[in-house]
């Protein structure tokens, strides 16, 4: 709201808001803190840990401080600091941080498809257009430009004009990189976002009995009434 030129009334209300937000934040994490059975594990929670972090930092006063600036772009994070309320959410940043370190495999791989790319389009492609292939810096963000599609069909008109089979160039690297690269990427997150789910149902099921022992309890019960009928029958009327 501060970002719109506002009058001074709505200006103050924003401030109080600021202060019952802050203050809100506090009570929820102080009673997740006093709810949580094993303290000492709090912060091993990485959500706990993000959420504390960013109550605290909330409570610094800016006012006339040396780090009002930072201390206002930190107060943005309490923005996604509401993920942490929806366990779908939660899931969601989870699987994209676990697959990062596989994403990055397929980044270096990329980077080197645009390399490739770039130092033969920089080669063959330089005297038709210094401004798209003048060196492999600028080569690679033609190349990037032609991956999104942004106009990728004038680059390659232009190129066939002087060489009638650059479009194996174009066609190619497209099918490398805006084809094959993203379905990589969308699998790995598909991937784990699966391994997610599971984990979290698993969690879920915490503390609820197994289905082998809700079997072993149904089968001690069919038993003890199987005796306590045969005891009757034995009595007899």
């Amino acid at each position: 709201m501060k970002t719109y030129d506002l009058p001074a009334e709505v200006i103050s209300v924003t401030k109080y808001l600021d202060v019952f937000i802050t203050l809100f934040f506090l009570f929820e994490i102080l009673v997740r803190f006093i709810a949580y059975e094993n303290k000492k594990h709090f912060f091993k929670n990485g959500w706990n840990f993000f959420d504390t972090l960013v109550v605290v930092i909330s409570l610094i006063p800016i006012q006339n401080s040396e780090i009002a600036l930072l201390a206002r772009l930190v107060r943005i994070f309490r923005v996604p600091r509401m993920v942490s309320a929806f366990p779908e959410l939660r899931i969601l940043i989870n699987s994209l941080i676990k697959a990062l370190p596989q994403l990055g495999y397929v980044v270096l791989l990329m980077f080197i498809i645009f390399y490739i790319y770039a130092a033969i389009g920089s080669f063959l492609f330089a005297e038709i257009n210094l401004v798209l292939w003048e060196n492999i810096a600028i080569s690679m963000l033609t190349l990037f430009r032609i991956m999104t599609f942004e106009d990728w069909t004038d680059i390659q008109y232009e190129t066939m004009e002087v060489y009638p089979s650059s479009w194996i160039f174009c066609l190619t690297f497209i099918f490398f990189t805006a084809f094959a690269f993203l379905n990589i990427v969308i699998g790995i997150v598909v991937s784990v976002m699966e391994e997610e789910h599971a984990q979290a149902k698993i969690a879920a099921r915490d503390g609820e009995p197994s289905k082998a022992e809700l079997q072993k309890k149904i089968s001690e019960l069919e038993s003890h009434v199987a005796s306590l009928s045969a005891t009757l029958k034995s009595k007899g009327p």
